[in-house]
């Protein structure tokens, strides 16, 4: 967030989407930050595709990486706290927008730019069947296995594309391309591909002159691709489509490219929508109906200049949509825009070929297709290569803070410390009184009490396990950071074989004004509360206070049986290691602190810290685990040292099956390691055979230290094939054996690495 460690957070501003118009205003907020404004970009995905460059990517011209804009570096550099969530509504009258079951986002100004997605309405079974060029990462799910079933097929293979604007006509052809490159590179005929086009009641490229439409038949035609003129899909079954000619047009895939739609939130939200139910804006991109709230792109209709739904639009909208917004937070005037009336339009053929035009002048050619690609290939630089900032803590009287908000920073800069840094009972009762934790029968006072202190019973023939883990946030948003939080405590309780009794949360929030606090405290604790509710794990108290940085952590009591209880040193000779989830969190966390990884790379590494360890040690336990342990910041060899010393016995591991995050290698052959590394690394001694494996590539990652990291176990070799299979259908694929548990020398606690 823009509001740096001595100014609060004055004002809010919500970005939902990150399309074309808003990659621009992450970029200028990052250039022109506003001290006191916290941003969030609220986006479904952390890639966001450029829409020019999607046929290019399907015909096989360009990578992943070069056609989608990477926004989790991008928000690192405008100092966006980014949320991986869909949208779903907003209430503005409260100011609140909504993400499915987290807590809701406050804002002062909302920004929408999310994409349309393919109108569906009219068709029946046209979402069921058919696979839809929007949204984009949706179609490129289904384009995977399009050209999976192209491959595999033994006969003729059709394609049918309904829908033939600029967009239906490119996917089409880029389609045809890659599906026939595909074919003779595996020794098969291209004949066997066929392509038709459903048209609809009007020309191809309605929106375009008649040379373009003239030149598109022409290319079509040559490419054997059979136009449906003057029909529409009436309905669409599994491998047909019928058109309202009565016509059945069969296919063994069917892609739909018709006309833009917009998703119903919008108009449920009680926003002003056109007829097809689009954010009605004004010259300035603001609702009509909300002065605080803006749209741009597909989803958005200028009032008083309705413009085709392009990607041009929305491109030339991110500057202006800035301005305003910054002039909206700031109280100032809005300044008009003006969308142009005649563009530059370049449209591609499948080949590295193109068919452009501006105005009434038309043009086609290779040179066509590369003048095409060198302004894609600019615009894409823009957002995936960032300039260096330098970030100032100095404090900053802001823009946005009137009379009475300076008060408040003055106030914030003269924060008492002990108890007198504690947060505000009125804001910790409010939170409090919104959560809904678990009760238990051996909880005897908890958080309903108004005690000093909680109660608990053990169960006679139990023990009580405790563990308490404590670090600041890595992440953006609190929601996700809670819920690692506690994963990540909870972990030591079920490494130990124990059932999680009840929590204590200690929370540390940022100094800043009273909504601000009491957001972002409810928005940790309910991410907490999602994983120990999920555990039967009753929050019983804890402590809060402010501080410089976001931090959380939890104090977890566990009961177990006594003879039940598993320790890390009882491993036995001939056992199997067995390693739950992979490792690398330290690595891309850090490169992602520099802007360094890839959105793609942080949300598997999320994905897998959520992950809760619990199935996974039941699941172990079945298999008559012997020594269990999980991973975390000591990294894979600490805690495999802790285990060997412990169980007073050698193991042997092969570092070649070790499970690795995507992108964990890259960030560490990049140089980029954890603070941590250096402290771990000094366990090296441990290896008996150093000299040989520290060449080894995965040699660092050996000492990466983990936040909510996996479990490291020992079990009968003959259970070892039974078991990860049920691990792997408990969900954790990446589950594996290791190494093993040896008798390797006299000189015991040794580790031997097979490289």
């Amino acid at each position: 967030m823009q509001a740096g460690k001595n100014t609060p957070v004055i004002k809010d501003l919500v970005l939902i989407g990150g399309g074309h118009s808003h990659v621009e205003v992450l970029k200028m907020f990052g250039m022109n930050p506003v001290e006191g404004l916290q941003i969030t970009l609220i986006t479904r995905d952390v890639h966001t595709p450029y829409s020019g460059m999607l046929p290019g990517y399907i015909a096989g011209h360009y990578s992943y990486d070069e056609s989608h804009i990477d926004l989790r570096p991008l928000a690192r550099f405008a100092g966006v706290r980014l949320i991986h969530a869909p949208a779903t509504l907003i209430k503005p009258e409260e100011k609140l927008v909504i993400c499915g079951d987290r807590p809701p986002i406050s804002y002062d100004v909302v920004s929408i730019n999310t994409g349309s997605t393919p109108s569906h309405i009219e068709v029946p079974g046209s979402k069921q069947h058919t696979l839809a060029v929007k949204p984009i990462n949706e179609f490129l799910l289904g384009w995977d296995e399009l050209m999976h079933d192209a491959l595999g097929g033994k006969g003729e293979f059709k394609v049918v594309v309904v829908g033939s604007g600029a967009g239906g006509v490119e996917v089409a052809l880029a389609t045809q391309f890659h599906l026939q490159q595909l074919l003779k590179q595996n020794g098969l005929s291209a004949d066997l591909l066929k392509f038709e086009l459903i048209a609809g009641s009007g020309p191809i490229l309605s929106t375009h002159n008649a040379s373009i439409q003239k030149r598109f038949r022409r290319v079509l035609t040559e490419r054997g691709v059979t136009i449906h003129k003057g029909n529409k899909a009436k309905r669409v079954d599994e491998n047909k489509i019928e058109l309202d000619s009565g016509k059945i047009v069969s296919a063994d895939a069917i892609i739909w490219a018709t006309h833009a739609s917009a998703p119903t939130w919008y108009k449920e939200s009680g926003l002003a929508v056109d007829e097809r139910g689009f954010v009605l804006v004004n010259d300035s991109l603001q609702s009509v109906s909300h002065k605080d709230v803006f749209a741009a792109g597909d989803i958005a209709t200028v009032a008083n200049y309705p413009r085709p739904k392009s990607g041009v639009f929305a491109v030339r909208q991110g500057p202006p949509l800035y301005r305003n917004i910054r002039r909206a937070l700031t109280n100032k005037i809005l300044k008009k825009h003006v969308p142009q009336m005649s563009f530059l339009s370049l449209i591609s053929t499948g080949d590295k070929y193109a068919i452009g035009s501006r105005g009434i002048f038309t043009f086609e050619g290779a040179w066509v297709w590369k003048l095409k690609d060198y302004i894609d290939r600019e615009f894409m630089h823009k957002y995936n290569v960032l300039p260096e900032m330098k970030n100032s803590d100095a404090p900053i009287y802001s823009e946005l803070a009137d009379s009475d908000e300076l008060k408040d920073i003055s106030a914030i800069a003269m924060r008492c410390g002990g108890c007198g840094a504690k947060v505000g009972s009125n804001v910790l009762s409010r939170v409090v009184n919104q959560l809904t934790t678990v009760t238990r029968d051996d909880v005897i006072l908890g958080l309903d009490a108004p005690d000093d202190a909680a109660v608990l019973e053990v169960p006679l023939g139990k023990v009580q396990v405790q563990s308490v883990d404590y670090f600041r946030s890595f992440i953006d948003d609190p929601y996700v950071f809670g819920q690692i939080a506690a994963n990540h405590s909870l972990g030591d309780i079920f490494a130990m074989g124990a059932e999680a009794q009840a929590a204590m949360a200690i929370a540390t929030v940022p100094y800043g004004k009273e909504r601000v606090v009491e957001q972002q405290l409810h928005q940790m604790m309910e991410g907490a509360l999602q994983v120990l509710n999920q555990h039967n794990t009753a929050l019983i108290g804890g402590h809060s206070s402010e501080g410089a940085e976001l931090s959380f952590g939890l104090s977890v009591t566990g009961l177990i049986e006594k003879q039940k209880l598993l320790a890390k040193g009882g491993m036995q000779v001939g056992d199997v290691i067995i390693i739950t989830k992979p490792i690398g969190t330290g690595t891309l966390f850090a490169a992602d602190m520099r802007g360094k990884a890839k959105g793609r790379w942080i949300t598997q590494a999320i994905d897998s810290m959520v992950l809760s360890n619990h199935a996974a040690a039941q699941c172990l336990y079945n298999y008559d685990v012997h020594a269990c342990t999980d991973v975390t910041g000591f990294g894979v060899l600490g805690h495999l040292v802790e285990m060997v010393r412990a169980g007073q016995v050698d193991i042997r591991i092969d570092i070649n099956c070790l499970p690795i995050l995507d992108g964990a290698l890259k960030s560490m052959q990049l140089g980029i390691f954890s603070s941590l590394q250096p402290s771990n690394v000094r366990l090296r001694r441990a290896i008996k055979n150093q000299d040989e494996v520290v060449k080894h590539e995965l040699y660092p990652l050996l000492f990466d230290p983990q936040t909510a990291g996996g479990l490291l176990a020992t079990i009968p070799s003959h259970h070892k094939d039974e078991c990860i299979s049920k691990l792997h259908k408990l969900g954790y694929q990446d589950a594996c054996v290791i190494g093993t548990v040896e008798n390797l020398s006299d000189a015991v606690e040794s580790i031997m690495i097979n490289v």
